[in-house]
C-alpha cells in the first residue's frame, strides 16, 4: 500500500480513510491466506521396497569394494617386502637450480618497486569530487521524492549533513 503508483479499488477523498480501508482489507486478505487449508493431496506416492534396493547394483559396488580391498593387501605385501629386504640409500638429493631464478626476482623487485610509486601517487592525489556535496544532493533529492509521493512513507527520517566526516 506504500507503493507511489497505487490506485484503491474504492477511491475516497480523504487518504487517512483510503489508507485505513486499505490496510483493513489487506490484513482480511492477509488473515483468509494464513488460514487456507491445501486442496491437493501432498503426501508422498507409496514406495514399493523391489524398486528401493536395486540387488544389481548392490551385487556389482560389493564386487568392487573386495577387488579393491583385493589390491590393498597386494600392495601391502610388496610394502612390508620392500622394507625387509632393502636398505635406504644415503645419497644427496641434488636439487635442480632453475637459470633465470635471479632474473625472475628482479623482476619481481622492479614490479613491487612500481607498484608502490603508483600507490604514493594515488594516495597523494586530491579528489574532485565532494562526498559533503553529494550528501546534501541526495538529502535534497529525498524531500523532494517525499514531497510527491500520494503515500509519504513515514520511518524514513533523513541523515543530518553534520554526521559525515
Amino acid at each position: 500500500m506504500q507503493h507511489r503508483s497505487y490506485q484503491p479499488t474504492l477511491p475516497c477523498a480523504s487518504k487517512y480513510l483510503q489508507y485505513n480501508w486499505d490496510r483493513t482489507n489487506y490484513d482480511m486478505h492477509r488473515e483468509k491466506v494464513k488460514s487456507a487449508k491445501a486442496t491437493i493431496c501432498i503426501t508422498p506416492p507409496k514406495t514399493h521396497g523391489h524398486l528401493v534396493t536395486k540387488m544389481k547394483k548392490l551385487k556389482l559396488e560389493e564386487n568392487r569394494l573386495s577387488a579393491i580391498q583385493r589390491e590393498n593387501s597386494m600392495l601391502l605385501q610388496k610394502i612390508n617386502h620392500i622394507m625387509q629386504t632393502t636398505r635406504a640409500d644415503n645419497r644427496s638429493i641434488s636439487v635442480k637450480k632453475s637459470l633465470s631464478a635471479d632474473k625472475r626476482q628482479q623482476e619481481l623487485l622492479r614490479i613491487t618497486k612500481e607498484n608502490q610509486m603508483i600507490l604514493q601517487r594515488l594516495t597523494n592525489c586530491v579528489p574532485h569530487y565532494s562526498v559533503q556535496q553529494w550528501h546534501e544532493q541526495w538529502l535534497k533529492t529525498l524531500e523532494l521524492m517525499e514531497s510527491i509521493t500520494r503515500y509519504p512513507h513515514k520511518s524514513h527520517t533523513p541523515v543530518s549533513s553534520g554526521s559525515l566526516t
